[in-house]
């Protein structure tokens, strides 16, 4: 039986591949305790996780409405690449 974990594992490291692609270095983690995570930049770094939310895989970098967005989203990466640059 596959680990839900994992597809959350997956949809980082697509993520990630997709920020070093903008020519962003990342940083995927794995913790045990807690959320696993994409940390883009390094002062005031930026967690991205990620959840299912109304049956939708969406990124979320922090608690606002404007600081999610969907995991499919063309998009995505730009986004969260600009929230990082703030």
């Amino acid at each position: 039986m596959k680990d839900p974990l994992e597809d959350r594992f997956i949809h980082l490291v697509r993520l990630a591949w997709d920020l070093r692609y903008l020519g962003v270095a990342t940083r995927v983690e794995l913790p045990v305790t807690s959320e696993p995570c994409v940390v883009v930049g390094e002062a005031g770094a930026v967690r991205v996780t990620i959840l299912v939310q109304h049956g939708v895989w969406v990124f979320t970098w922090g608690r606002g409405r404007t600081q999610r967005v969907d995991a499919f989203n063309e998009d995505a990466a730009r986004r969260i690449l600009k929230a990082a640059a703030r």
